[in-house]
């Protein structure tokens, strides 16, 4: 081959690999739906296990909160002779069975028990609770690994097409078609390249370590390609969202029943001055004369009201007064947490939108006209390979939009309880 032919064979060969390169895209295929993800972490997580066990644990503080305390009963043998203990013969001696109870002042136990079922209805709650936080954890680190292998893709695909650009670039450096610079340049994107692979495969594996730890699995277990829908349909308003959210977010329904505890212990606190009642019964049964019976009532007496009774009264005030601040805090964050996740949403919804219908198009478009320009000297080597990398980040940048719109709308639906998108 003549050697003033092989520039142009060396030019035409770059224009098949840019061709290639713009439409080897293709996404990868899936293999674990979201769905099935989901499923599995609701039934095997076992922080969501314990969750709901503690939710168990706290129902069943409720029936002995309102229980009575237990009787007393004793028995004795009284009044013996030291000198002569197994002699029954003197007219005090006796032997003794006593049943006794105590009576809490009315209301007390009526407090106590209104308190331990609004905890055991928070423990509940908040076991709902985690399962929905749950959920979008599964979404962030699901998505966060499918945008991986996408991007990993599409990195692989730039990494092949930079080789063939050093190979391309050095054949025109040894007709004299192309600076040295050229073929330097390829090879420093090339490794650079390397380095980026390396890093975002290193970053999978962390990422399906924690996946996989939220679906109850090993660290190690392999997770292939994930699902990355495009989003469609339009998100609801911002205030519908807060209505839904203070509505029915279990978090708050946990923080409105821990008030309520609060308040019925505060209530029973109040009562702790009053007396308490114990009555008792006794039988005392005198060998050598006729058996006795006895009757006892008695009280308590609040003598150290200042350091005891009116010290927990001003705990449950102080207790009360908190849980009313955190639920107030509780809401305003719900509020400000759905504007920025829904924001966040429809960003990441117009963007992708954006890149998928006019940025990437027109830098595609961009680099077929770079090509026609390259032809004829007016665009240099490494404007093209610079023209094509912008492309394949496009891409990328496509997808992570993508990941972080379902990331969002993960959160919102946790904080909401249902599904948000609503179709055209």
């Amino acid at each position: 081959m003549n050697s003033h032919l092989r520039p142009v064979s060396a030019t035409a060969l770059l224009v098949a690999l840019l061709t290639s390169g713009v439409a080897a895209q293709a996404a990868p295929s899936d293999t674990l739906r979201l769905s099935d993800a989901l499923q599995a972490a609701l039934t095997t997580n076992p922080m969501l296990h314990a969750a709901l066990l503690s939710a168990v644990a706290a129902a069943e503080r409720v029936g002995p909160a309102g229980a009575l305390p237990d009787p007393q009963l004793q028995f004795a043998l009284m009044n013996r002779m030291v000198s002569e203990f197994g002699s029954t013969m003197d007219p005090m001696t006796m032997n003794q069975v006593q049943l006794m109870q105590m009576l809490p002042w009315p209301g007390k136990l009526g407090g106590a028990r209104a308190a331990a079922r609004h905890r055991a209805a928070a423990a509940t709650a908040d076991a709902e609770e985690q399962s929905r936080m749950l959920a979008a954890q599964v979404r962030m680190t699901y998505y966060d690994v499918a945008y991986m292998d996408r991007a990993l893709h599409v990195m692989q695909g730039t990494q092949a097409l930079l080789r063939d650009f050093r190979d391309v670039s050095t054949t025109m450096y040894a007709v004299g078609s192309a600076v040295q610079q050229d073929v330097l340049r390829a090879q420093v994107e090339v490794v650079r390249m390397d380095e980026e692979i390396t890093r975002m495969r290193q970053e999978r594996v962390a990422a399906v370590a924690r996946l996989n730890a939220l679906l109850g699995r090993e660290a190690m277990s392999s997770v292939e390609a994930l699902e990355l829908p495009e989003p469609a349909g339009r998100l609801p308003g911002a205030e519908a969202l807060i209505a839904r959210a203070l509505d029915t977010r279990p978090a708050l329904r946990a923080g409105t029943e821990r008030v309520a505890a609060a308040e019925a212990a505060l209530r029973a606190t109040r009562r702790e001055l009053y007396p308490d009642l114990q009555i008792g019964v006794a039988y005392q049964a005198r060998p050598a004369f006729e058996d006795m019976m006895s009757i006892m009532i008695g009280v308590n007496l609040p003598l150290f009201a200042g350091s005891k009774q009116l010290a927990m009264r001003r705990e449950m005030a102080a207790m009360q007064a908190m849980s009313q601040a955190e639920l107030t805090h509780l809401r305003n964050e719900t509020t400000a947490r759905i504007i920025e996740m829904r924001a966040r949403a429809a960003r990441d919804q117009n963007l992708a939108h954006l890149y998928r219908t006019s940025i990437v198009p027109q830098a595609r478009a961009a680099v077929q006209a770079a090509l026609a320009s390259y032809r004829v000297g007016r665009v240099s080597f490494m404007q093209l390979v610079d023209n094509q990398m912008t492309v394949n980040g496009y891409e990328a940048e496509t997808y992570r939009l993508i990941a972080d719109y379902h990331q969002a709308v993960g959160e919102l639906e946790a904080l909401v309880g249902h599904p948000l998108e609503e179709q055209p």
